[in-house]
């Protein structure tokens, strides 16, 4: 079986969440940083529910809350990015979860064009 890329793409974006989780934690930084561990791997745990949803319906749905996810997950990044808080480098991150968010936009609006067909 082969495996589901998104699912992959988000599991291992989690991972690199909790490693700068971790490195946020060692700059005493705990407000951004818990922010960013909820939603950042909320997504991939959301992607994991629509893989298994009951219905069409259901995994569009869950589909666009792991979107959601993504999309604050890109928002609090980006205030790391801009802010003085902290000194490591986010731009890779900000890559990594701007072609997940592409990569999932995709999958609903395709998703809905096939329920829409019915």
């Amino acid at each position: 079986m082969k495996d589901n890329i998104i699912a992959v793409k988000t599991f291992e974006f989690s991972l690199s969440i909790i490693n700068l989780y971790t490195q946020l934690k060692k700059e005493n930084e705990f407000i951004i940083s818990k922010q960013l561990l909820r939603c950042g791997t909320s997504i991939g745990a959301n992607v994991e529910e629509a893989i298994a949803a009951q219905s069409k319906k259901d995994f569009i749905s869950k589909m666009a809350i792991a979107s959601k996810e993504a999309r604050e997950t890109k928002y609090w990044l980006r205030l790391l990015d801009k802010s003085d808080l902290t000194q490591i480098p986010v731009a890779s991150y900000l890559t990594d979860i701007e072609h997940i968010i592409n990569i999932i936009t995709k999958i609903i609006k395709t998703s809905q064009e096939s329920v829409s067909k019915i």
